[in-house]
């Protein structure tokens, strides 16, 4: 990297979006509804993709997975389930605010929101620069049927 580069990217400006202007122009999957924050129309950003979820009350996303992409979650209410295969056994992992949850490349999933009068609200991070959605048939689509 150049001099001239590099002081361009130490004195780089800081991005604010704020939470009344997100985008909901993003992928999406049924039962929920994705917000987008940063990504690369919004800011420009060119590894990371950010936004938030709401998941309403007794609703789920249906099978889906996000490409190549790492996907991190934060519970920020509610208390969402995240459910994904085992071998031929359904896992689901029970949240509650304030959880992490990970979910690596490629890998078959949905999030669920069993209660019946409370929204879930996630924050999500992923390490492309868009929101990668393939929806699937199940949990146990293979290669050709989840678009990898």
């Amino acid at each position: 990297m150049s001099v001239d580069e590099g002081n361009r990217v130490w004195h780089g400006r800081l991005e604010h979006v704020r939470g009344a202007g997100l985008s909901s122009d993003t992928a999406q999957t049924s039962g929920m509804r994705r917000f987008e924050a940063i990504s690369g129309t919004t800011v420009g950003s060119s590894k990371l993709w950010m936004g938030r979820t709401d998941v309403a009350p007794a609703t789920n996303s249906g099978d889906h997975h996000h490409g190549e992409a790492e996907t991190a979650i934060y519970v920020k209410s509610g208390h969402p389930v995240f459910v994904f295969a085992d071998g031929d056994q359904e896992i689901r992992i029970e949240t509650e605010p304030g959880d992490f949850v990970f979910v690596p490349p490629y890998v078959p999933h949905r999030e669920e929101n069993p209660s019946p009068d409370e929204e879930a609200v996630v924050v999500i991070a992923r390490s492309t620069q868009e929101g990668i959605v393939v929806n699937l048939p199940s949990l146990w689509a293979g290669p050709e049927e989840a678009g990898s």
